[in-house]
Order: structure tokens, then C-alpha cells, then sequence
């Protein structure tokens, strides 16, 4: 035990370093570049040089979103696998990514421009919330109960995919350049007024998802067995869904949809730390951010001074993993 403690210890303090290392490129990396003494000494200031304000209003925001939406999505992500007790979900499983794009996208197309910067992550925010409580609302028997709730989410999917796609056809060019911030995720967007919503509606659901590691692993024993263990199998499900949902949905409200985070973080770190989720859960709070981090440095950069939608890059790490992953699947099951 106490080997798998210092293991575990080792792991975490080697993930810390990567995020905090990820951080600091992030906030120096840009059209205008700072080595780390001028950006300590940026963060410090109270001067109004164009140094400081890109660090403080700009790059600052947008590392801290990209700390917030990788550590939602990867302990959603890690809560979604265990409650379907299936490595290849992911957290927007039950539609709350989707919902809350369609909902954005409906405001983009139809409400004045003028109204977008109120009304679009609180729209965003109660679509994710809203695809969740229906997939929930289904009338479904307990014995086939979280296939019903896959194939619900499938089906709330695939009918906002739809939507998106009706949308993307009736928008003008303006709007049109706006869905692709919600189709394919940016950090762009950042700002300090988002985050304080932000985390204050996320913060909770996190924090409680963050100490279920005893309780999942409970489920992965089986329900009857979690019911032995005194754990209430439907009531934690469908708390842990919609704090899924809200975690899912906040993150999508400020960066869009940013695929694969929750899915590829969680298998890798199963490889490092193993199945157990009190060690897998603190984790992946680590690990994500480390990978949104470089994904949107290497998204503002690579084309720079144009920039990558983020979600375009995490798609190419975890669609190649994605198939890798079915492959196992079915050379085990064979």
C-alpha cells in the first residue's frame, strides 16, 4: 500500500509539473512573446503596458478556462465510464455537449447580434442541462436501464446534430463563422466576467464528483454487489449525471465543444495509476488541463496570427485513439 501511495504521489507531483510548466508556455507564447522574468514581472504590475494587459485580460483568462473546461470534461469523462461501466464513454454521452450547441447556435441565427454576449452562455448552459433531464425523464425499465439511457443520448445526438446542420444551412456568413466556436471549441472567448460564473456553477459539481472515487468503484463491482456496499445505485446515477451534465455544460458554454478530452484522458491515466478511482479521479483533474493547455498553444501558434479551433486538434489525438481503442475491444472479445 504504501508503495502504491508513493507511486501515486509520484505520479501526481509529475503532473503537476506538466501543468504548471503547459501554463507558463501558454501565458508566454503569443504574437507578443515574453520570457518567464517578463511575465512575472507582468503579472505583478500595476502599469497599463500592452504586456501586462495581454497577460492580464487575454492569455491569464484563457489558461485558467482551459484549467476549468479540462478538469470538467476529464472527471465527467471518468464518471460517465464508470456509471455505464463502458471505456468508450464519454461525458457528452447523454447529450449535453449537442444541447448546449444547438441552444447557442439557435441564438446565433435568430436573436439580434447585440443580445449574443448575455444571452449565449446561459443558453448554452441550460441546453446542456435541459438534453440531460430529458434523456433522465425517459420512462425506461430498470434492467435495461443505461442502455436506454445510451440510446437516448445517441438519439438526443443525433436530433441536435440535425438542428446544428439546419442552422449552419439558414445562417448568414456572419452567424456561420460564430457555430464554428461552438462546433469545434476555442479558448478565444475568454473572460474573467465567464469564469466567475462559471466556476461558481461548476465548482460544486466537481468538487462532488471529485469525491465519489469510493462509490464508483463500488459500481464497478456490479449494482447488486454497490447495493450490499450500501451504495443507492439509482439515486447516485442520476445525481451523478446531472452533475455531469452541469460540468459538461459549462465548459461547452465557454469553449464549445471540445471532443475526446474526456474520453482519451481518463484510458491513458488507467495505464499510469490503474482503475482505481480515488487515484484515477485527482488525476485526470491534472492530466486534462495539461492537454487542453497544449492543444490551444499549439492551436494559437501553429497558423498563428490566425487561429486553430481547439476542438480540430484534440479530435486528431483522440480519433486515432478512438479507433485504437475499438480495435482492442474486438481482438478481446474474439
Amino acid at each position: 500500500m504504501i508503495v502504491r501511495d508513493y507511486h501515486s504521489t509520484k505520479i501526481y507531483g509529475i503532473l503537476a509539473l506538466l501543468l504548471l510548466t503547459l501554463s507558463v508556455t501558454a501565458l508566454s507564447s503569443g504574437p507578443l512573446a515574453g520570457n518567464i522574468i517578463s511575465l512575472v514581472d507582468a503579472l505583478v504590475s500595476e502599469d497599463a503596458s500592452i504586456l501586462a494587459a495581454t497577460f492580464w485580460q487575454l492569455r491569464l483568462p484563457r489558461v485558467v478556462l482551459a484549467l476549468m473546461v479540462g478538469s470538467a470534461l476529464a472527471v465527467a469523462g471518468v464518471t460517465m465510464q464508470a456509471i455505464f461501466r463502458n471505456p468508450l464513454a464519454e461525458p457528452g454521452l447523454t447529450g449535453s455537449s449537442s444541447g448546449a450547441a444547438l441552444a447557442a447556435a439557435t441564438v446565433i441565427v435568430l436573436a439580434p447580434y447585440e443580445n449574443h454576449a448575455a444571452m449565449l452562455p446561459l443558453v448554452a448552459f441550460l441546453g446542456a442541462l435541459l438534453a440531460t433531464l430529458l434523456v433522465l425523464s425517459f420512462p425506461v425499465s430498470a434492467g435495461d436501464q443505461m442502455a436506454s439511457l445510451l440510446l437516448l443520448g445517441i438519439a438526443i445526438n443525433a436530433v441536435s446534430s440535425a438542428g446544428l446542420g439546419f442552422l449552419s444551412f439558414v445562417a448568414d456568413d456572419f452567424a456561420l463563422r460564430s457555430l464554428t466556436f461552438w462546433q469545434f471549441g476555442s479558448l478565444g472567448k475568454a473572460s474573467w466576467e465567464d469564469l466567475a460564473w462559471a466556476t461558481a456553477i461548476a465548482s460544486p459539481a466537481l468538487g462532488w464528483l471529485l469525491c465519489q472515487g469510493r462509490v464508483l468503484n463500488g459500481l464497478l463491482l456490479g449494482e447488486r454487489d454497490a447495493h450490499c456496499l450500501g451504495i443507492d445505485v439509482h439515486r447516485f446515477k442520476v445525481c451523478a449525471l446531472l452533475a455531469c451534465s452541469v460540468c459538461v455544460g459549462t465548459a461547452v458554454a465557454c469553449a464549445g465543444i471540445i471532443g475526446f478530452v474526456g474520453l482519451v484522458v481518463p484510458h491513458l491515466l488507467r495505464l499510469v495509476v490503474g482503475p482505481d478511482h480515488t487515484r484515477l479521479l485527482p488525476a485526470s483533474l491534472l492530466a486534462a488541463p495539461a492537454l487542453v493547455l497544449a492543444a490551444d498553444t499549439l492551436a494559437r501558434t501553429v497558423v498563428s496570427p490566425a487561429e486553430l479551433p481547439i476542438g480540430i486538434l484534440t479530435a486528431l489525438l483522440g480519433g486515432p485513439f478512438f479507433i485504437y481503442l475499438l480495435l482492442q475491444r474486438s481482438r478481446t472479445s474474439a
